[in-house]
């Protein structure tokens, strides 16, 4: 039995929103300029939040083609990866297989499985914020909003409409810009909180 309940939905509702990242601090990276610059901000951190985003599937045994998006944040900015362009997709696979970036994120298992699918390659230094709270004596999966609202007695805006969106548009829309960069920086927010070391993970 855990040793601490997870917030439950009730509990969530009655908590002031978290900030969020707005426009100003997302950057949309879609062509390969944009890629190359990205790499230079990002290659050099020493952690980063991370995330993705695949287009819904519908039917029972229908494999998802995703992720269509990948997400990485700093503490102040998040860059939401479109993978459309050969360039884009070589900076990911290289930043996810980078040993000297530790990559934080949530739920993390279906993530890896669709990555090496798609971008054939297999991240590396990734840590499962839900192993870390799992340790710490809380449910299997307390998740991004279950930990937010632990760490900051706030609560964590997650857009159901969002979720469910296309993202193998290729024009996303700010609402999904929105949504897909705070998934990273709320995990960068998370990891930043509990003072874990960085390092090669496993």
């Amino acid at each position: 039995m855990p040793k601490f309940a997870s917030p439950t939905r009730d509990e969530l509702a009655l908590l002031e929103p978290l900030e969020r990242l707005g426009l100003a601090d997302i950057v949309l990276v879609a062509t390969a300029q944009q890629a190359e610059h990205a790499w230079q901000l990002l290659s050099t951190s020493p952690v980063l939040g991370f995330d993705t985003e695949s287009k819904p599937t519908f039917f029972r045994d229908q494999v998802s083609e995703g992720p269509h998006v990948v997400q990485l944040s700093t503490l102040d900015r998040a860059w939401v990866f479109q993978l459309f362009d050969t360039r884009c997709r070589e900076i990911v696979a290289t930043l996810l297989e980078a040993d000297h970036i530790t990559k934080v994120g949530f739920g993390l298992a279906g993530d890896h499985t669709q990555i090496r699918r798609t971008l054939g390659v297999e991240p590396r230094n990734v840590l499962d914020l839900n192993v870390v709270f799992r340790q710490k004596g809380y449910a299997k999966e307390i998740g991004v909003r279950g930990a937010v609202a632990v760490l900051f007695n706030r609560r964590f805006l997650k857009s159901k409409k969002a979720t469910t969106s296309n993202w193998a548009n290729r024009q996303l829309s700010e609402s999904q810009l929105v949504y897909a960069a705070n998934d990273a920086w709320a995990a960068m927010r998370v990891f930043h909180a509990l003072d874990l070391p960085t390092g090669p993970g496993e």
